[in-house]
């Protein structure tokens, strides 16, 4: 499906078409949504045809606020995973052989910070997801499916014509 594989090259070019997503909040390079393959965001875009339409849909349950944004409301169990992250990322930290702290332990070091104040976050707080949209309505959809029409209208012709000028038997 030409459609697909346009929202797909969208996780490519890390953003909506021509619009980039927004940075992520802390030192790692790249987009949040193309980290281990889009965590199974990008690969879990399906569509669905009949016959006056075609649905893209995800059934991850984090697609939407990724796609469309909006906020979250922490939760004890988020707090927990927060907590979980931060001493994940927190216990990598490598030093060198003069005694400094390596580039890469800095990175994991910023990370962890950035877990740990989402950590820190009282239940009931908000957390706002900025829109990284990957799926949706514009005009590069537009052109998409009229490429498709176009196609698809020009194969049309050339069957009804072929069949027209069939010798009779």
């Amino acid at each position: 499906m030409d459609l697909l594989d346009e929202f797909d090259r969208n996780f490519e070019r890390k953003g909506f078409f021509n619009k980039p997503w927004d940075a992520r909040k802390f030192g790692r390079k790249g987009s949040l949504l193309t980290v281990r393959g889009g965590g199974g965001l990008r690969g879990s875009l399906k569509a669905t045809a009949n016959q006056n339409s075609v649905t893209f849909t995800s059934s991850l349950p984090y697609a939407s606020i990724h796609n469309e944004g909006g906020t979250i409301t922490v939760t004890a169990k988020m707090k927990r995973f927060f907590w979980a992250k931060y001493y994940e990322a927190g216990g990598k930290v490598k030093l060198k052989k003069s005694g400094g702290v390596t580039k890469s332990s800095m990175r994991y070091n910023e990370e962890a910070e950035f877990y740990r104040n989402l950590a820190l976050m009282k239940v009931g707080s908000k957390i706002t997801m900025p829109e990284r949209r990957f799926i949706g309505h514009a005009p590069e959809v537009d052109q998409s499916v009229k490429r498709v029409m176009d196609k698809n209208l020009k194969d049309l012709e050339i069957h009804i014509k072929s069949l027209l000028i069939q010798p009779k038997k």
